[in-house]
């Protein structure tokens, strides 16, 4: 694993639905700098929009005075992006990513975790009760060969 760090995005933004677009564009640009085809920077707008989205509705309950901070570091093998919330918490991470119909949010389908899995290739989660969640997604990048 390769530990040196290409670059190092940090934002900070409002718990606001509008908030996710920013942040699909901002993971985009990094993914954009790194040759990634549109097929990959699509599933990454989809896992940071998901991540970002759970801030919002399940961290935060929708409360607009709050702030979802965006981490994206890029070395040379990898992309490692942080979504990171103060809010709620979560009572049980491991029930979370194991079930696809939990969610806290009745009118949501529980999917987020595993559009998270399924586009990056690792997903780690940390939550507190009342002290928020951290979710951690990496993705490996591959290299290719130039002709």
């Amino acid at each position: 694993m390769d530990t040196a760090l290409v670059n190092s995005v940090n934002l900070q933004f409002k718990s606001i639905p509008d908030n996710v677009s920013l942040a699909r564009v901002v993971v985009a640009s990094i993914g954009a700098q790194i040759d990634m085809t549109l097929s990959e920077l699509d599933e990454l707008k989809v896992a940071v929009s998901e991540a970002v989205t759970n801030a919002i509705i399940h961290g935060y309950r929708n409360d607009p005075d709050q702030f979802v901070e965006l981490q994206i570091e890029r070395y040379h093998d990898r992309l490692v992006i942080h979504v990171i919330d103060r809010g709620i918490g979560m009572p049980d991470v491991q029930e979370a990513l194991e079930n696809v119909s939990v969610s806290s949010n009745s009118e949501h389908m529980g999917l987020g975790f595993v559009f998270m899995k399924t586009f990056t290739d690792n997903v780690e989660i940390n939550s507190e009760k009342q002290k928020g969640t951290r979710i951690t997604m990496v993705k490996n990048l591959v290299f290719r060969k130039e002709s």
